[in-house]
């Protein structure tokens, strides 16, 4: 999906748009006990409490394709009679209506999910009469396909401090207890895609609020595939991959360059206005590091270090693995960061036989907000400045040679 695709699915959570009539869950003790289940009227809530749970619930559905949306896709096989693909397929077709399919999901999820609290399990389901638009993209016409779907959503249940509070009606302090609040999805998805905003019944779009975790074995319980690899692992993949590879050519203008390279790619593509998102292969990477100055025979060890991190046909969006907005130096006692704009500012040195990092530092410096100067620099001249009340010469203030 695309992020004009998903941003189109999300304007349906509001109480005023979608056609969500129900919400179905339950309550899951640490356990992995189910405490309770429910099927909630969404109109039978207050407008705010209607606002505030759809808000929750499209979470699941929120951030970037490759980083907190990982796109699950189902084989032939699967499709044909996998169970994983049969009991998403039939809870659809049910518009969440079956209660003994919805028990075998939340089995699925309860024996896979790993918490340490209580949390609930949030199914909400819509029927999306799709408008088609003119070739400008400004005219609505008639639908032409009704997009079925349904969003679940993990959300932890954390427990709120007592507290003093104190109410302006009667100006009196009194005490807040402790409340069971429900917190943004953990994980989440949502079957089937809104591909080409057309339904894809060949895929579905899994949520983690964290980055640095795949919930490998939910994603095999639910859908039967093997996880991608978490947007910050990739990072340091890409990290170990480049260092292993570039011994000699590993300077500070050689990761400038890769940096500022990638940079620019996901700044034309953006520019472009490509509704398909930006991805990396393996030759992608590899033309980058030439580009750069990597040396031939090191890309003979970069073939199979990357091979060895990613696996061969892995697409990677380039922002989880360079931050575009941020160039970073650090060791062990100091980090330095700088606007990527302005990398070329940054130096590395050997002087006199010592390792240095040199920033240019053309215009004022300051030191935890304090204006600096340099040793050697002229001090800057005060502008002089007379005072009447200590003019002890009786003048009107002019002064004479």
């Amino acid at each position: 999906m695309t992020d004009k695709e998903l941003a189109e699915i999300k304007k349906r959570f509001k109480p005023d748009k979608g056609n969500i009539a129900y919400v179905h869950g339950c309550y899951v003790a640490a356990t992995k006990e189910i405490v309770s289940k429910f099927e909630v009227p969404v109109n039978m809530l207050s407008e705010e409490q209607q606002d505030w749970l759809l808000k929750l619930m499209k979470k699941s559905i929120s951030g970037a394709v490759g980083r907190n949306l990982m796109n699950i896709e189902f084989s032939t096989e699967q499709v044909e009679s996998g169970e994983e693909y049969k009991l998403l397929s039939d809870i659809r077709e049910s518009e969440l209506k079956n209660e003994e399919l919805l028990d075998t999901l939340y089995e699925k999820i309860i024996s896979s999910f790993v918490t340490d609290g209580n949390y609930l399990i949030l199914l909400a389901y819509d029927a999306y009469d799709v408008p088609s638009f003119s070739k400008n993209d400004e005219d609505l016409m008639d639908s032409t396909d009704i997009f079925r779907y349904f969003v679940c959503s993990i959300c932890p249940i954390k427990i709120t401090r007592a507290a003093l509070g104190f109410s302006t009606a009667d100006n009196s302090f009194r005490n807040i207890g402790a409340e069971s609040a429900v917190s943004a999805p953990e994980i989440g998805f949502m079957y089937p895609c809104f591909d080409d905003r057309k339904t894809n019944i060949y895929n579905a779009l899994f949520y983690t609020r964290s980055t640095k975790e795949n919930y490998a074995e939910v994603v095999e319980s639910l859908f039967g595939v093997t996880a991608q690899m978490p947007a910050a692992e990739q990072k340091q993949t890409f990290r170990n991959v480049v260092s292993d590879s570039t011994s000699e050519s590993r300077n500070l203008g050689f990761v400038q360059s890769v940096h500022n390279m990638i940079s620019d790619m996901i700044t034309e593509h953006k520019e472009s206005k490509d509704p398909e998102p930006l991805m990396l292969d393996k030759n992608d990477v590899r033309r980058v590091l030439t580009t750069c100055g990597a040396k031939d025979e090191e890309m003979v060890s970069f073939d199979e270090n990357f091979v060895n991190g990613f696996g061969e046909k892995i697409e990677i969006p380039p922002q989880n693995i360079i931050d575009p907005k941020q160039f970073e130096l650090k060791n062990s006692y100091v980090s330095i960061k700088v606007d990527p704009k302005f990398s070329f500012m940054v130096d590395a040195k050997v002087v006199d036989g010592v390792k240095y990092i040199m920033i240019r530092a053309d215009e004022g410096v300051e030191v935890n907000g304090i204006g600096i100067h340099f040793d050697g620099e002229p001090l800057p001249q005060k502008a002089a400045v007379y005072d009447e009340v200590n003019d002890t010469d009786g003048n009107d203030g002019n002064t004479q040679e």
